[in-house]
């Protein structure tokens, strides 16, 4: 599937004209790119984990002549696939829509019911001095 045909089927998929679904996966793909180029990673569960790998320079073998070469530092993405997409693709079946799982809440518990009534704060009893 190239750029076009995922195109048409995200417009008929969301009832979005064409023009609409270019704008969402060109706005997604630059927002992802842009998180990625500043260091930060990007996982989409499910999907796929974006990520920035800056490798150190270091020394290597050339396999041919076994000629030690030092091989430059540089900085390499990296795509993972997250488990329910890779599932998906070795089992040839669509990946089931998972609904998020209900949170429980602890049962909050109502406050006491005060059975006395507030007694008004007591008065000194003025004393009789002899």
């Amino acid at each position: 599937m190239n750029r076009s045909q995922l195109l048409n089927e995200l417009a008929e998929l969301n009832d979005w004209s064409r023009r609409e679904a270019d704008q969402f996966l060109t706005s997604l793909t630059d927002l992802i790119t842009a998180t990625v180029s500043k260091g930060d990673d990007v996982a989409i569960s499910g999907f796929a984990k974006f990520r920035r790998i800056d490798r150190p320079a270091r020394m290597a073998r050339n396999p041919a002549t076994g000629e030690q070469v030092r091989v430059a530092a540089k900085r390499v993405a990296r795509i993972t696939p997250l488990k329910a997409f890779k599932d998906s693709v070795l089992s040839g079946k669509k990946a089931p829509a998972k609904k998020a799982p209900a949170r429980k809440t602890a049962a909050k518990k109502a406050p006491a019911k005060k059975t006395a009534a507030k007694k008004a704060p007591a008065k000194k009893k003025a004393t009789k001095r002899r």
